[in-house]
């Protein structure tokens, strides 16, 4: 799964010494505002520095990477926040050991998608950075985009597609071979759905809207993986 945000700050507090730890945090936390409001591209180190109150001299010191270093440090921090989030909630509503009835099935994916959905009012600034890095990406250095990969989709899209599996043994879904397929159509027709309509929560729906997406999309990933759905041709 990736080092959790509590591992990853137990680490440093052993390897930083506290003072240093503390300005190296603050200047993270002002600059994921900053990025969340201004982008990769058009936030300049003077700017964050500015915005998290020290000399550019000083935001070097704490991190030589200069700007990539530092929206590396951000986006791999507020992802691995929201990365957890999401894989308490896939566990509380998806548990492995107890599969639900099929009569509950449609009901307790739809309690996924909305909590899924949820996170965005939960951690808005960390939707921003991400609305910013699919608009930017070929601005935002490779690394980092592998960093921000690595410490949110990706473990997220495994603990979904295994959660399908576990489904699938469980006799309540038909994968056709391909969980990880059936985690990424299941992800796209509820809450890739919701993100997108909502520009990444800069939009919010009415909740009866959000409802009827989201109802939508689990029936429809129903008829195509649901058991005694017709298996594609090919």
């Amino acid at each position: 799964m990736g080092q959790t945000n509590e591992s990853r700050l137990a680490r440093a507090r052993r390897e930083v010494s506290p003072r240093r730890l503390e300005k190296q945090m603050a200047i993270a936390s002002a600059s994921c505002t900053l990025f969340g409001r201004e982008g990769y591209a058009r936030a300049s180190v003077d700017a964050l520095a500015a915005e998290a109150g020290v000399s550019t001299r000083t935001l070097y010191n704490h991190f030589p990477g200069g700007k990539a270093q530092l929206f590396q440090t951000v986006v791999t921090w507020t992802s691995s926040e929201v990365r957890d989030a999401q894989l308490a909630r896939l566990r509380a509503v998806l548990d492995p050991e107890r599969p639900p009835r099929a009569e509950d099935l449609e009901r307790d994916l739809v309690a996924l998608a909305r909590a899924f959905a949820g996170l965005m009012a939960d951690h808005p600034n960390h939707f921003a950075l991400v609305r910013h890095i699919h608009a930017e990406a070929d601005h935002v250095p490779p690394e980092v985009l592998k960093a921000w990969h690595e410490a949110g989709p990706e473990p997220v899209a495994r603990a979904v597609a295994e959660a399908m599996a576990h489904l699938a043994a469980a006799g309540l879904l038909d994968p056709h071979g391909d969980a990880a397929l059936t985690a990424a159509h299941f992800m796209a027709l509820t809450t890739h759905s919701i993100v997108e309509t909502t520009h990444y929560g800069v939009r919010p729906l009415p909740a009866a809207e959000t409802d009827r997406l989201i109802r939508g999309g689990v029936a429809a990933f129903l008829r195509a993986y649901g058991r005694g759905a017709v298996r594609p041709a090919g």
